[in-house]
């Protein structure tokens, strides 16, 4: 069976001091130049538009490279827009849509010029990486894509989903079928990847067309030029080739690159001038125009970065380049035909692979296009100058160089550079050694560890500054500079173990946490261990759940939206019951009310006077019932049946101040010191609590039983038959051997039958079908299974409640989130970024369905009612979190060198287990308690009343356990092995006089 899919919940914590900007390195540039506006994607999942003003620079006569920039780039505006790595952008529809190809497996769609500015939104999704992007021209109104999912998808961007889905391996199944490079162009869209093989493919049917072999490593990526005959792909293997679609094979290999080629640019329609970049960070441009062959194209190293270069985009006048950093480079361009040395003195011959043979170049032709227009510069020094491939003629260095005064030799053709003795030919210096502007960025984050207490996460960002954060407040707590992490680590570290309830990544170059379903409520902290608990009272021992904490107010805006829309829906059903008896008064209503004829008021008379009356008056005055005989809260009465059968309870109010919401946190709570009669119950029970535990039958009351209780291993036969007996003289036994009838609330997909959640508020959405049924409702109603289905929930019993012919005075409110006691008041930065994903098995990763901040919770409810889980309504609204077994761990008690007597069971047995999170206090409660009696009154020198760990200490390898390290902890960090935990407890000796108690 199909794995369904999971839903988790995402929060991101701002950057201080945010300046905007990329946080991480960029991985695409798009230009469009009718707007002047340059469009960035990266790493951090962020797009950028930019305003390129024209740029206007002062060059000095010495040198050229001095440039002044008078007028930069301005940030346009910029979106999240993925939650993951930025592979590729595209411009599309004439330049109104930014199409974004990222990581997370989606491919989306921006309009940066609409009136009305809104996030990307979603055109289609890939099963893996979504690596490339290509539209067949700037005014098409659809993209292609291409993944790692062997997969090419044509998608519309009117909305129409996807268009065509072609199998690049098609019969030839290949585990090195993804496709990291796409091209279009004149009709005809060409793919390729790690096979090293370029294919062609028909958009229009998806058919193969042709396929080109000749690479022999990973083809980065591909042009295609507007008449869709020739084909120009850069590949890993320092290459870049031209393919001919009419010849049908390669037409020349370029090889003026050292290193991995990975980025390709052009705008001329025939691909004779086009840019490249390489993994050294090396950008070339090259042209063959005014050229009778392509071999004697020229070639020119226009500048060098210090890293890769990801994408290289040229405008005529100004060259762009994106890297591995944050910033994002503007260099000068330069008109290679106009500035190339002299032919006279740069001829140069290249022994062919055929054959030698001799050869003279070709007078330049003129052609009409240009692709620079800024004003002439001086000649292009040699040393900038690139040899193209094996078959060019290219400026000799040496010649030039030793040679330039000697007239007669300036024809001579000399060899090639691995047969000149010069070493210095090698050496390319670019022409540009400084680029014109830098658009900086912010310095992201690229490194974390977290701390042992699962709240405190250190970070190191691009320029190694290490930061402490707390994932509770959602802030920075403390800045160490630039440092080594690693030594950081070991200076705050603490000795504690927590279990792990979040994970989190840096990946974005921001922190994110991430929050699923099947972990998040494991981890709590002790209330105690709290610095600011602003004057709330805690029980003893009482603990906070960690995920349940953030949750709360992560969506605390959203919870005070769902309660003002409760309070309006409550309120129009009681007008609106109100106006139904108005107009439909009870025909048969008596005239009067006949009074019992009976001494005790209540009390039913021997005639046939109905029990249960108006009681009456005796002798003027009221008799008052004996006492006892009343029924409280705790246990209410069953109401009489009137009209239509009603058996439901009103669920608990919001009302903090009322009795009925009070036991909330016994009820619902996971912490485990709740169970009546559980030795480590820090304090009794309610009886409220304990009575409405039966009345509502919660299930989740039954799982937070016995997390803190030590129960003795060698009697679980015993301990279970007794929890047997009691689930079948309960109700909630009877309940489930009592067969189930046909419902009238169901969810759209099947939930799991293995942990059902028998709340006060699905008893009531029962019977509310059951009156509905009584009634004779009209057709089922259908709860949707997501947040909003737990709204639907809430409002049938509403309507069932409106429905009871008894009447009340008032509604009571069924949305109960947890209170300060449970959850303490955190204000969290409105700026913090919240993400509802869902964990697909068909499509293979993590797909967004929601991207919002704290601040807009409130504003965004109806979406994040469609898109949220079911476990997350529960949570927010009926403070219920999932059911899940209590890691428990096993411990051998022994006294230490047998000070003071066993507290072994009569078969010997000293094995026992307990929560994880339970602290040695406890533990020496509980072995204080089965020994035999000691003094817990005043002692010698007027200390007050003795707490345990005053008389006695718990050793684990010899070391002092504090009275609240819990038994995880020591496991973890003093135990350090498996098997039992060996624990040695002794009487503790106070002023060195000895042990407080023999």
């Amino acid at each position: 069976m199909a794995r369904k899919a999971r839903h988790r919940i995402s929060y991101v914590l701002p950057l201080p001091n945010s300046t905007g900007g990329h946080r991480l390195g960029v991985n695409s540039l798009a230009v469009d130049n009718d707007r002047s506006i340059l469009y960035s994607g990266g790493r951090d999942g962020l797009i950028c538009a930019w305003d390129v003003l024209p740029h206007r620079s002062e060059t000095s006569e010495d040198d050229h490279q001095n440039h002044v920039s008078k007028q930069g780039t301005t940030r346009r505006a910029q979106v999240e827009a993925h939650t993951h790595w930025i592979n590729d952008i595209a411009l599309a529809d004439n330049g109104s849509v930014l199409v974004s190809a990222s990581s997370d497996l989606t491919v989306k769609a921006w309009r940066p010029s609409a009136e009305v500015q809104t996030t990307p939104e979603t055109i289609g999704v890939h099963r893996d990486y979504v690596k490339c992007l290509a539209t067949p021209d700037a005014n098409a109104t659809w993209v292609a894509s291409g993944g790692l999912d062997h997969r090419v998808c044509l998608w519309d961007l009117q909305g129409g989903g996807q268009i065509l889905e072609i199998d690049t391996t098609n019969e030839e199944k290949t585990a090195k079928g993804s496709v990291y490079a796409i091209g279009m162009g004149g009709g005809i869209l060409a793919s390729g990847g790690p096979e090293s093989i370029v294919r062609v493919w028909d958009p229009r049917s998806g058919r193969r067309v042709t396929k080109f072999v000749g690479h022999t490593d990973n083809i980065r990526d591909i042009l295609v030029s507007d008449y869709s005959d020739v084909i120009m792909t850069a590949s890993s293997d320092q290459t870049v080739k031209v393919w001919s679609l009419t010849a049908g094979r390669c037409m020349h290999t370029f090889t003026m690159h050292a290193d991995s080629v990975w980025s390709l640019h052009s705008d001329h329609p025939r691909l004779s001038v086009f840019y490249s970049s390489d993994r050294s960070g090396l950008v070339a441009k090259t042209t063959t125009l005014g050229t009778a062959d392509v071999d004697e194209g020229r070639c020119v190293a226009i500048c060098q970065e210090h890293g890769a270069v990801n994408k290289v985009v040229g405008t005529g006048t100004d060259v762009w380049t994106a890297t591995l950093s944050s910033s994002i480079n503007r260099w000068a361009d330069i008109d290679i035909a106009a500035n190339y040395p002299a032919q006279s003195l740069s001829r140069r011959f290249r022994p062919s692979s055929v054959g030698e043979r001799s050869r003279t170049a070709s007078s330049p032709k003129q052609d009409t296009f240009s692709p620079t227009s800024g004003p002439s510069e001086d000649p292009i020094p040699l040393r900038s100058v690139l040899h193209l491939s094996n078959l060019s003629f290219y400026p000799s260095f040496h010649q030039v160089n030793t040679d330039v005064n000697n007239t007669e030799n300036t024809n001579t053709l000399s060899a090639g550079p691995q047969d000149s003795n010069d070493a210095d030919f090698d050496v390319v210096t670019p022409l540009r050694s400084v680029p014109q502007e830098s658009i900086d960025g912010q310095n992201g984050l690229i490194k974390h560890v977290m701390l042992n207490d699962r709240r405190r996460v250190l970070t190191q960002d691009t320029t190694g500054e290490v930061m402490m954060w707390d994932l509770v407040k959602c802030e920075p707590v403390q800045s160490y500079g630039r440092c080594d992490l690693d030594k950081v680590v070991e200076k705050v570290n603490t000795a504690e173990s927590v279990a792990n309830w979040c994970t989190v990544d840096t990946r974005t170059g921001r922190l994110a946490c991430v929050l699923e379903e099947k972990h998040c409520f494991d981890g709590e902290m002790y209330a105690d261990e709290l610095p600011n608990s602003e004057g709330i009272e805690f029980r003893e021992d009482q603990r906070i759940n960690l995920g349940k904490w953030v949750l709360r107010y992560l969506f605390s805006a959203l919870i005070d939206e769902e309660i003002r829309r409760d309070d309006a829906f409550r309120s129009t059903l009681i007008s609106a019951q109100r106006s139904e008896a108005v107009r439909s008064p009870r025909m048969d209503a008596p005239r009067s009310i006949q009074l019992p004829s009976t001494l005790f008021p209540g009390w039913p008379s021997p005639a046939n006077d109905t029990p249960g009356m108006t009681p009456r008056a005796v002798n003027g005055s009221y008799i008052p019932p004996t006492p006892g005989m009343a029924i409280g809260a705790a246990t209410p009465a069953p109401q009489p049946r009137l009209a239509a059968p009603t058996d439901h309870q009103p669920l608990p109010s919001t009302d903090r101040s009322s009795p009925e919401n009070k036991p909330s946190q016994y009820d619902l709570s996971r912490t485990s010191s709740e169970r009546t009669g559980d030795y480590f119950s820090s304090v009794p029970e309610p009886p409220l609590a304990r009575e409405l535990a039966k009345i509502n039958l919660s299930a989740t009351t039954s799982r937070s039983q016995d997390n803190q209780s030590v129960s003795s291993s060698s009697e679980p036969d015993k301990e279970k038959e007794t929890q047997g007996k009691e689930a079948a003289g309960s109700r909630f036994g009877m309940k489930f051997r009592m067969p189930f009838a046909s419902k009238k609330l169901s969810r759209t997909t099947t939930a799991d039958s293995s942990k059902p959640t028998m709340t006060v508020a699905n008893e009531q959405a029962e019977v509310s079908e059951d009156s509905a049924s009584t009634d004779g409702g009209g057709g089922e109603a259908v709860i949707e299974d997501n947040f909003f289905g737990v709204v639907q929930t809430i409002r049938e019993a509403y309507i069932a409640w409106s429905k009871d012919p008894t009447g009340h005075s008032s509604m009571p409110a069924h949305i109960t989130p947890s209170l300060p006691t449970e959850t303490p008041v955190l204000k969290l930065p409105p700026a913090t970024g919240i993400i509802i994903q869902e964990d697909r098995p068909d499509s293979g990763g993590i797909v967004d369905l929601y991207r919002g901040t704290v601040a807009s919770m409130g504003e965004e409810a109806d979406l994040i009612e469609k898109v949220a889980p079911v476990w997350l309504g529960d949570l927010l609204l009926r403070n219920h979190i999932p059911l899940k077994e209590v890691p428990k761990i096993s411990f051998v008690l022994q006294p230490l060198d047998d000070s003071l007597p066993s507290i072994a069971s009569p078969d010997g047995n000293v094995r026992l287990n307990a929560n994880r999170m339970l602290r040695t206090r406890k533990i020496l409660s509980y072995v204080a308690e089965r020994l035999e009696p000691l003094p817990s009154g005043p002692v010698e020198g007027g200390r007050g009343e003795m707490k345990v760990e005053d008389y006695m200490e718990l050793y684990c390898q010899n070391q002092l356990l504090h009275p609240k390290v819990t038994l995880a902890t020591v496991r973890a960090h003093i135990w350090k092995g498996g098997g039992d935990v060996l624990l040695h407890y002794k009487a503790k000796t106070i002023d060195g006089g000895g042990p407080v108690a023999e």
